[in-house]
C-alpha cells in the first residue's frame, strides 16, 4: 500500500463514496484536499461558488434530486459560519448532506488561533453528527461513517471538519467503499393494521412527506392510494411527491395552506402520515390533533427513524420503514373493497380546485392566471425550486406540479435558496429545465451565485417577483401594526441588466400575457436568465392587499377596544 498525502485520501474517500459533485468556496485551509481533488478531476466536478450558503444550497438540491449526500466544501471560521444556514435546512428539509470544514493546526487548538471555531459546538443543534478528522490514517473510516449516518435514518447533514496538517501527513490508509445495508422493511402485521384501520374509516386523508424518494417509491405509493381512493395532501414544500394534476390530490399543508384544507383535514378521522414528521407547518402550528392521540383523528405514521414516531403526536399505529420499502408494500396490499370514503375525496378535490382558480386582481398583471398559462407551457420534466417569501405562495396555490417534475423549496424558511438550489440542480440535471422562483429580496441574498451558473455552463431561468418590499414581514406588520411601516422597503436594480451584465438572457413581465412568452424565450436562449415579474406591492398575499390587511386590523382593533369598554 502506498502512502498518500492526507489530502488526497481525503479525494480518493470521497471518489469512494460515489461522489460526483462537489461545491466549494475554497480556502487555505484545504489547499492539501484542493491537489488532492485535482488528482480527480474526470471523476469529481468541483463547483466553484462565489458564497458558502450559496455553495451549501447547491449540495443540498444536489441531496433532494439524487438521494445521495450532497457535499460541499469550505473553510473555517467566517466560512463554516457563512454555510451554517444552509446545514439548517439540510437538517430541517431530512436531506443528506456532508459537509466538510477547513480547521486550524490541531496543535493549536484552545489558543483561539486565527478564525479557530470549535465544529462539535457550533454544529450539534445543527447537524446529525459532526466530527474531526486530526489523524490521516483515518479519513476513509470517519469518511464512510459520515456517508452512513447522512443516508441512515431520518436523512440529513454531517459536517466534518479537517485539520490543516492533518492534510498534509504522508499515511497509509485503504479506501472504503459504501457498505450495502438493506433498507427497513415495515412488518408484515404492521400493514395488516393500517388496512384495518383504514376499513373502519369514514373520512381519511394521506398527507406524503420526507426525502430520498425514488420514482418507483413515489409511483408504488401513488399506486396505492388511489386504488383505495384516498386524498392526497402533500408536506410543506413537497409538491413533487405526488400529481398535482391528479383526482387524488386535495392540495398542500404548509404556510398559506388553504383554510378550506385545513378545516377538513380537522374532521379526517385517520390522518396517514407518510415520510412527514408532522411539524410545526403541516400540523398547522400544532393545531390539528390532540397530542395525547385521545382526539377523533387516528394516526398512522410511517417514517424511517422510530425516534420521529410519536415524539409530538401519538400516533394508533407506527410503523418504522424506508418509505421507499413501504410503498411498494403497500401497493401489494389488497385495497378496501368499497370505500365509503368517494364522496368525501371528491369534496376535497372540489374544494382544491376551487381555490385553484384565478380570482379577478387589479392591474395589468393577473399573475395567477399567468402561471397557470406558464404551467401548461412548461416541458413535463421541469424542476422547479422555490425560495421564502409570501410570492411562493402563489406558484403552489395555482399550479399543479406534474408526476415527471420536481419541486425545491426550503422547509425552514431559508431566504436565498432558490437561485444556488436552481444552479445545483441544473448541474446535476443538465438535461432538465430549471426554473427558480425567488422575491426580490431573497434574489439579492445569493442572486451573485448567477457567476457560478456562468462558469459551470448551467442555464436556469430565474424568475424574480419584484414588489420592492420583503412581502411576508409587511403582511405581519399590516395584521398587528396597520400603516407603521418599519424595515420592509427595498430598493432593487434592475434585474434584467443586471443578468445582462453577465452576458446572460433578462425580461421584464409587467402584464399578465407577457410571462409565457418571456419564459420561453429564456429558455431558448440557452443562457442562464433572469425574467423579472414586476407584481403590484398592493397585492401583498394572494388573497389579500395591504388596504385589506389594515382594514381588517382596524376592525379587530375596534372591536377589542368595545369588548374591553363593556368589561
Amino acid at each position: 500500500m502506498e502512502a498518500r498525502l492526507g489530502g488526497h485520501i481525503l479525494a480518493d474517500a470521497l471518489v469512494a463514496q460515489g461522489v460526483t459533485h462537489a461545491f466549494c468556496v475554497p480556502g487555505e485551509s484545504y489547499l492539501d484536499l484542493l491537489d488532492g481533488l485535482y488528482n480527480q478531476r474526470n471523476r469529481i466536478e468541483l463547483v466553484t461558488c462565489r458564497f458558502e450558503a450559496g455553495a451549501v444550497h447547491m449540495a443540498e438540491a444536489y441531496g433532494k434530486l439524487t438521494g445521495e449526500p450532497g457535499v460541499a466544501i469550505v473553510t473555517r471560521g467566517p466560512g463554516a459560519c457563512h454555510a451554517a444556514i444552509g446545514v439548517h435546512v439540510a437538517f430541517q428539509d431530512s436531506t443528506p448532506l456532508v459537509l466538510i470544514v477547513g480547521q486550524i493546526p490541531f496543535e493549536e487548538t484552545d489558543r483561539e488561533s486565527f478564525q479557530e471555531v470549535d465544529y462539535r459546538k457550533m454544529f450539534a443543534p445543527l447537524a446529525k453528527w459532526v466530527t474531526q478528522i486530526d489523524d490521516a490514517a483515518r479519513i476513509p473510516e470517519l469518511m464512510a461513517h459520515a456517508f452512513d449516518v447522512a443516508r441512515s435514518g431520518r436523512p440529513g447533514p454531517v459536517v466534518v471538519a479537517i485539520s490543516e496538517e492533518m492534510q498534509r501527513v504522508m499515511a497509509q490508509a485503504p479506501d472504503i467503499a459504501p457498505a450495502e445495508v438493506l433498507p427497513p422493511h415495515p412488518a408484515p402485521e404492521a400493514l395488516e393494521k393500517m388496512m384495518a384501520l383504514l376499513a373502519q374509516a369514514e373520512r381519511p386523508l394521506a398527507v406524503i412527506g420526507g426525502s430520498r424518494w425514488t420514482a418507483e417509491g413515489k409511483a408504488a405509493i401513488r399506486d396505492f392510494l388511489v386504488a383505495n381512493d384516498i386524498p392526497v395532501a402533500v408536506g410543506f414544500r413537497r409538491q413533487g411527491l405526488f400529481d398535482g394534476t391528479h383526482p387524488n390530490f386535495v392540495g398542500d399543508l404548509g404556510v398559506g395552506a388553504d383554510a378550506g384544507l385545513v378545516a377538513r383535514a380537522k374532521q379526517a378521522d385517520l390522518f396517514l402520515a407518510i415520510g412527514t414528521r408532522i411539524g410545526e407547518t403541516v400540523s398547522q402550528g400544532y393545531t390539528l390533533f390532540d397530542m395525547a392521540g385521545r382526539g377523533a383523528t387516528k394516526i398512522v405514521h410511517v417514517y424511517p427513524d422510530q425516534a420521529e414516531i410519536g415524539r409530538v403526536y401519538r400516533p394508533a399505529l407506527g410503523i418504522t420503514s424506508d418509505l421507499n420499502a413501504f410503498a411498494l408494500a403497500a401497493r401489494a396490499m389488497k385495497p378496501i373493497e368499497g370505500p365509503r370514503w368517494a364522496g368525501w375525496r371528491a369534496d376535497l378535490r372540489a374544494a382544491r380546485e376551487a381555490q385553484a382558480k384565478a380570482p379577478q386582481y387589479d392591474g395589468p398583471l393577473n399573475l395567477a392566471t399567468a402561471l397557470q398559462a406558464l404551467e401548461k407551457a412548461l416541458p413535463e420534466n421541469t424542476i422547479f425550486t422555490t425560495d421564502a417569501g409570501n410570492f411562493a405562495t402563489w406558484p403552489t396555490r395555482f399550479m399543479h406540479v406534474g408526476e415527471h417534475q420536481d419541486f425545491l423549496g426550503p422547509t425552514n424558511g431559508a431566504m436565498g435558496y432558490s437561485v444556488p438550489a436552481a444552479i445545483g440542480a441544473k448541474i446535476t440535471a443538465p438535461e432538465r429545465p430549471v426554473i427558480a422562483f425567488v422575491g426580490d429580496g431573497g434574489f439579492l441574498m445569493t442572486g451573485q451565485e448567477i457567476a457560478t451558473a456562468f462558469h459551470h455552463g448551467a442555464n436556469p431561468v430565474i424568475l424574480v417577483f419584484n414588489n420592492a418590499m420583503y412581502g411576508t414581514i409587511r403582511m405581519h406588520q399590516e395584521r398587528h401594526y396597520p400603516g407603521r411601516v418599519s424595515g420592509t422597503q427595498l430598493t432593487n436594480p434592475d434585474f434584467a441588466r443586471f443578468i445582462e451584465s453577465f452576458g446572460g438572457h433578462g425580461e421584464v413581465v409587467e402584464r399578465t400575457e407577457e410571462l409565457v412568452p418571456a419564459v420561453q424565450r429564456a429558455l431558448a436562449s440557452g443562457k442562464p436568465a433572469v425574467v423579472e415579474v414586476r407584481t403590484n406591492p398592493e397585492q401583498v398575499t394572494n388573497r389579500a392587499t395591504i388596504a385589506e390587511l389594515r382594514a381588517q386590523a382596524e376592525k379587530a382593533a375596534a372591536a377589542a377596544a368595545k369588548a374591553g369598554a363593556a368589561e
